[in-house]
């Protein structure tokens, strides 16, 4: 790999602002402060802790990556507003019909190009098995580009066979940029996880034969029933402790 092929820096949640093949990327814009934040479409969440960044401190950027458009710690108000800075949006084709920008809609499997970075549309699952029809569409993605680390970012996935089916089709992926909080919501589902907690990012690590994993979206939110120290504790567990970043927000790794 060439130095400085990938950095991340942890907006807040699971907003993250990439830069990769000569382009900015941000995943799931959120920039709403603290508070409670209720949809009629979706459960009720509650915000602790507002972005290290602001949306002008980011400024620009070449693609939004929103993995979904219908829960509010992945796309909120301020995150809904600030789309139209961004020169593409790439989400799911369910949602790309709700935004009030352009924005390509992508299927699972689908490939798009931007610039001269290639990006495939990948599966999640956000819950247990059999509730996709309850939780809604959700991508992740998986970008390459010549000469530089193939990254994967999950989006709110839960299944590690989600994963390991990337990687049947794919092949393995040098990073990952895994939402690994395990979040959680009372009375639903059974308490079951709605995205990676520590032990099943360990087991996506394994599949995906990472040598880097950016952990994201683990703190800030009240749903969250793991965070970084759980998820350094299962890496450092399973002898891949030198493999895992857990960036404090506002703090940025350099691959």
């Amino acid at each position: 790999m060439v130095p400085h092929a990938f950095t991340a820096t942890l907006v807040g949640g699971p907003t993250a602002l990439i830069e990769y093949a000569g382009l900015r990327w941000l995943t799931d814009p959120s920039f709403d402060p603290p508070g409670h934040y209720e949809r009629a479409d979706a459960p009720a969440l509650h915000k602790l802790v507002g972005p290290a960044l602001g949306e002008d401190e980011i400024g620009d950027v070449d693609v939004v990556l929103l993995s979904h458009d219908h829960h509010a710690d992945n796309l909120d108000a301020a995150g809904r507003a600030y789309l139209g800075r961004a020169r593409r949006v790439l989400t799911t084709a369910a949602g790309a019909g709700r935004l009030e920008v352009a924005a390509t809609g992508l299927e699972p499997w689908e490939p798009t190009a931007v610039g001269a970075a290639s990006v495939l549309a990948v599966p999640a699952q956000h819950g247990p098995d059999g509730t996709d029809h309850l939780t809604g569409p959700v991508i992740g993605f998986v970008l390459r580009a010549d000469g530089l680390p193939s990254v994967y970012v999950s989006g709110d996935n839960a299944s590690v066979d989600v994963v390991a089916g990337i990687v049947d089709r794919v092949g393995e992926l040098e990073i990952a940029v895994l939402n690994a909080g395990g979040a959680r919501l009372e009375g639903r589902f059974g308490g079951a996880l709605l995205t990676l907690g520590a032990d099943e990012a360990v087991a996506a690590t394994r599949l995906l034969g990472a040598r880097t994993v950016v952990a994201v979206h683990q703190e800030g939110w009240a749903h969250f029933s793991q965070g970084p120290e759980r998820l350094r504790e299962a890496f450092a567990a399973a002898g891949l402790g030198d493999r895992l970043e857990t960036p404090a927000p506002g703090a940025t790794v350099t691959v």
